[in-house]
């Protein structure tokens, strides 16, 4: 009987100190949720003058739904954000749609550190149209198309799409990264700096830590621009759109 408590109380000892020395004796580092999130002073100047007080709105809106663990998030600009409810198009809980209309790839890189700390199943990244619409501005005066030096190049852009690739396999290696080529648009003066980013996207697909989903190939037409029958202006989808884009990845979507 003496011998069976000495056994106990060594027994207890020994835990208490592997405890002390390991895990059990070190207190969890707590996270200010609210720090994951862009400050209202994290602004990129290639942001346009509506999209900065939309962008400050949405990140108020994702501090207030915050991602769970090991979810599914679609990340990008109008066309996720007008998507809406992600889940309910693809029949499949839990998607979250952290889409902001107007945001550029240098919107996207400002607020990663809510994607890394959640650490996603998957993350399905559709970005860009709005960086080259930047970059592609008309001078009406001219009547012809002008290149902003401050505005970035599609060079830039691809390798910024590269850059949130890259942060997010860096804080969440085990999160699968989908990036979908940016979509054609209805304006001819696009068509070459789209086709030159997702040219850049899939030529270093197999260098770095994502999947290239060709989403550019559902919705462009015969003369390399958006099918009128899958948009309402051009740019953004409508409902027979955005039905192609779910049968499209589906069988992927469910699989993970």
């Amino acid at each position: 009987m003496k011998n069976s408590i000495i056994l106990f109380i060594k027994s207890k000892l020994l835990i208490c100190l592997i405890c002390l020395l390991g895990s059990c004796g070190t207190s969890k580092k707590t996270v200010d949720i609210q720090k994951l999130y862009p400050t209202e002073g994290i602004v990129t100047p290639y942001h346009n003058e509506w999209t900065v007080g939309h962008y400050q709105a949405r990140i108020q809106n994702f501090k207030e739904n915050p991602l769970d663990f090991g979810n599914i998030v679609f990340i990008g600009n109008s066309i996720t954000e007008q998507g809406k409810n992600w889940s309910e198009k693809f029949g499949l809980a839990p998607i979250k749609n952290r889409g902001i209309s107007g945001d550029v790839t240098d919107g996207v890189l400002a607020r990663l550190e809510e994607i890394i700390h959640y650490r996603p199943k998957a993350v399905f990244l559709l970005i860009g149209i709005n960086d080259l619409s930047n970059y592609h501005q008309k001078d009406e005066s001219r009547s012809n198309i002008v290149y902003h030096t401050k505005i970035p190049s599609p060079e830039y852009i691809g390798n910024n799409i590269i850059k949130i690739a890259q942060q997010i396999h860096k804080g969440s290696p085990k999160t699968k990264i989908y990036i979908q080529t940016v979509l054609p648009n209805a304006k001819p003066d696009l068509k070459a700096s789209i086709n030159l980013v997702n040219s850049i996207i899939k030529e270093n697909e197999a260098k770095e830590y994502y999947q290239v989903i060709d989403l550019h190939s559902f919705f462009v037409d015969q003369n390399g621009l958006m099918k009128s029958e899958l948009t309402n202006d051009g740019t953004h989808l409508n409902e027979k759109g955005y039905k192609v884009w779910v049968a499209a990845e589906k069988k992927l979507v469910n699989s993970l």
